[in-house]
């Protein structure tokens, strides 16, 4: 026998041993290990399930059949979770805190602590406000008393810690009072509360919300719902108008409320005396919401009216990471309502301008500016537009509309412009 065959023969038989080995392993698994490797199984399953229901809504599958496949993956994936977005943050920010400018191991010095702890810590290398030891935070803003218009958008970014068996611990809350004594906590149920939003707590499933209607009793209302979250960064955003509430994670809405009491100010509540769990960044009051009725027409019109009267659309409600050129998920909604437009008029052809605010220099804001256009300009084209009639300009913050001395100024100056050509 050849010795090439040698070997063969040889490495055969210390595979099939192996595999015998193996299989002799398997077989003295414990019974939870078996289970949990089926649960490992199922958990890559509903993932990718997942990722085909994203690919539906975002547009990535083609014409080929792949709907069908997509279709029935959605009707395994949680209703709740599916629902069309209408969140737009309101108009003028009244408050606004990205932790950049905080000293790491101190007190966040935009916010006010109305009982436990709480500080700024880096997780990922990105600076957060960390709230434990049954700790409360709420802004902290010049105007005493109620300052919750009555329309208003609340948006923050929490960090989910996801551990064994997909259980999670951050059982943080949004409060909204309904009174003007701001030197305490108004707690998460009673005649103080008009509406606290609970997210995260135990398990992924287990989120709720209490509200009191406004209807002359004190007692609140408890409402359930589904959502599952990833570890990692969430974007959470809450529209009031008047007296409808919304709540939308990571752009899905998964509160709708059609009457809440009207809210006067607001705080964060994390309970117990978690330590390296429970982070929040990115919080944006602004005064303002969508109108309640004819959201579609008014969201097109507005478009179509700013470039009919001054040739161009400019918006604040496209985010995007901090220092980076990515897009959050929330801006979709803004990029597919010039989307509709551009699409609707396939002859007009628009300069896509980047602006920033002039926090960091001009080495750094003008190529973010260009990159931030070109990545506007591709999720218009991955929408159906044309991309022979847009063209990116990063801008920087060359070109201020607003005082870069104030914090309202900047965010003003933080904006995209759909300049008609």
């Amino acid at each position: 026998m050849e010795r090439k065959s040698i070997i063969a023969v040889l490495t055969l038989l210390l595979v099939s041993s192996a595999n015998i080995s193996a299989q002799g392993f398997l077989g003295g698994l414990g019974k939870k290990v078996l289970e949990r490797a089926k649960q490992k199984v199922e958990e890559k399953v509903e993932q990718k399930v997942e990722e085909k229901v994203d690919d539906l809504l975002d547009g990535n599958l083609g014409t080929n059949g792949n709907e069908g496949t997509a279709q029935a993956a959605a009707g395994e994936a949680d209703p709740q979770t599916a629902t069309s977005s209408d969140f737009k943050r309101g108009s003028v920010v009244m408050f606004t805190d990205d932790v950049t400018g905080e000293t790491v191991g101190e007190f966040p010095s935009k916010w006010d602590l109305l009982d436990g702890g709480a500080e700024v810590k880096t997780i990922g290398g990105q600076k957060a406000i960390e709230v434990t030891n049954n700790g409360v935070i709420t802004p902290l803003l010049k105007q005493e008393g109620a300052y919750l218009p009555e329309e208003f958008t609340i948006e923050y970014d929490f960090y989910y810690w996801k551990t064994k068996d997909d259980v999670g611990l951050n059982d943080i809350k949004l409060c909204l009072a309904n009174d003007a004594d701001r030197s305490s906590f108004c707690g998460e149920n009673g005649s103080r509360v008009a509406f606290v939003l609970i997210h995260g707590v135990c398990d992924t499933s287990d989120q709720h919300c209490l509200y009191n209607s406004g209807s002359g009793s004190d007692e609140t209302r408890d409402v359930g719902f589904t959502h599952q979250f990833s570890q990692g960064w969430h974007h959470v955003a809450l529209s009031f108008n008047k007296r409808a509430l919304k709540v939308y994670f990571d752009g899905k809405r998964v509160v709708n409320l059609p009457r809440v009491q009207q809210p006067t100010w607001f705080a964060f509540q994390v309970p117990f005396d978690y330590t390296n769990l429970t982070f929040i960044r990115n919080v944006v009051l602004a005064k303002g919401a969508v109108e309640l009725y004819d959201r579609n027409a008014q969201d097109l019109s507005a478009v179509e009216k700013a470039i009919a009267e001054t040739g161009k659309f400019v918006t604040n409600n496209i985010l995007f990471d901090t220092g980076k050129a990515t897009l959050k998920q929330e801006s979709m909604i803004e990029i597919m309502r010039v989307a509709d437009y551009m699409k609707k008029n396939p002859t007009a052809r628009f300069e896509v301008q980047g602006h920033t605010d002039n926090q960091g220099s001009d080495k750094i804001n003008d190529p973010l500016s260009q990159q931030r256009a070109e990545a506007i300009v591709k999720a218009l084209e991955g929408l159906g537009v044309d991309g022979f009639n847009l063209k990116a300009v990063g801008k920087g913050s060359h070109e201020p509309v607003a005082d870069n001395g104030t914090e309202e100024g900047r965010a003003k100056n933080r904006r995209v412009e759909f300049i008609k050509k």
